[in-house]
């Protein structure tokens, strides 16, 4: 049970609601289960008091009913009081695979869709809950966080909106430039990054991984994922190195300026694994690019990592990939929509960060700090002893 001392000398701020639309209900299922236990079996000797009412309960998911008219249109309904209650909603706003009518047609939800739908939960809240923290695993529209034409601010705006709105906190796992916190400086923005849970899920499925600056290399496939690279080198103690990506900007297409080639800068790859960090798997192009380049500069087994595996081109390109030796394993997180498909395969590994998501949830309904939880350096440490010492591979 996590940091059981801390809670129990400290009150919670309201009664624990976990509000998940369909989006999101499996992950949040997962996060209920965990919260459950703990608080089941945590030994309050305050208990009885007022306080602590409803702290215990088989479930805290609260449903929220958001039936549609014919023509598409929508409203949220909160079938039970909310009054006084520390809500966290959790909304995926990637989940496509949702489906409403309009007017006869089936239209499957975009990004839009479930973003108007946290809107209205927040409505038929009603300014009655004591706090709300909105978790958005991906952060709704982070692609457009800054300006370089006459273009939409979409993600800055939104964060606004939310707030304007009575969101207290927002937390966010691998947001693609958390500098978006600058428009909302007097609110609470987290930015949560999964890197323990990649090395807990590489760790568990590889068992011949050497973690030294000799064999292993962390690489960012473009200048936008430098810090993640930076940070996990850093940690495990490895080089790092990275490409960017020179680009034709007279043409665009499929909205992007096409990229002409790949330029590494960097030490030594011939020979060493490597892993390849970034923060979303849209296509999965840039990806296996990189992959090959690095296979022409004699890299050995290469790992595909990311926090959100969108996987929008499908797999087909991925299998390829792994078929010709260029991809050896793709790690992702279930922070978004993961398909039966994408669990079938073989060389997948699923990071689950319910466990984590709880633990935070957990923290911030009792108000107590969750630096440690942010940083996890000491535990990616503690994960990489143990395995060099169950496997032998330090030696």
């Amino acid at each position: 049970m996590p940091n059981d001392e801390r809670m129990l000398e400290t009150m919670p701020q309201g009664r624990l609601g976990l509000i998940a639309t369909e989006s999101c209900i499996g992950l949040a299922e997962k996060v209920d289960s965990y919260l459950t236990v703990w608080r089941e079996k945590r030994n309050h000797q305050h208990k009885s008091e007022a306080g602590f009412v409803d702290y215990a309960k088989d479930s805290y998911i609260i449903r929220p009913y958001t039936p549609r008219f014919g023509t598409g249109e929508a409203k949220c309904v909160i079938n039970q009081s909310v009054r006084g209650y520390d809500l966290y909603i959790m909304v995926d706003v990637t989940n496509y695979s949702l489906t409403y009518s309009v007017s006869g047609h089936e239209n499957h939800m975009s990004p839009d869709d479930h973003w108007a739908d946290l809107k209205r939960i927040i409505a038929a809240i009603g300014g009655k809950a004591r706090r709300i923290t909105v978790i958005l695993p991906f952060l709704y529209e982070s692609r457009q966080h800054r300006r370089t034409a006459r273009e939409s601010l979409d993600c800055p705006l939104a964060l606004k909106e939310l707030v304007s709105i009575g969101v207290d906190n927002i937390i966010t796992f691998d947001a693609h430039d958390p500098r978006v916190v600058n428009a909302i400086p007097l609110n609470g923005f987290e930015n949560v990054m999964p890197s323990y849970q990649f090395m807990k899920g590489i760790l568990k499925n590889v068992k011949d991984l050497k973690i030294d600056s000799d064999h292993l290399m962390i690489i960012s496939p473009d200048e936008g994922a430098t810090s993640r690279a930076i940070y996990l080198a850093s940690v495990l103690g490895v080089d790092m190195g990275m490409f960017y990506k020179r680009r034709d900007y007279s043409k665009v297409v499929n909205g992007r300026n096409p990229i002409v080639a790949h330029e590494f800068l960097g030490s030594d790859i011939n020979g060493k694994d490597v892993m390849i960090i970034d923060d979303m798997i849209s296509s999965g192009e840039s990806m296996i690019d990189t992959a090959r380049e690095l296979k022409k500069r004699g890299a050995g087994r290469i790992f595909v990592v990311a926090t959100f595996g969108l996987f929008t081109n499908g797999w087909e390109s991925f299998d390829k990939a792994h078929e010709e030796g260029l991809i050896y394993r793709v790690v992702t997180t279930n922070l978004c929509y993961q398909t039966e498909e994408m669990l079938s395969k073989d060389y997948y590994i699923n990071c689950d960060m319910s466990k984590y998501i709880a633990y935070i949830i957990d923290a911030l309904n009792h108000d107590v700090s969750i630096s440690d939880l942010l940083d996890p350096s000491d535990r990616i440490h503690n994960a990489v002893t143990r395995y060099n010492e169950e496997t032998g591979n330090n030696r």
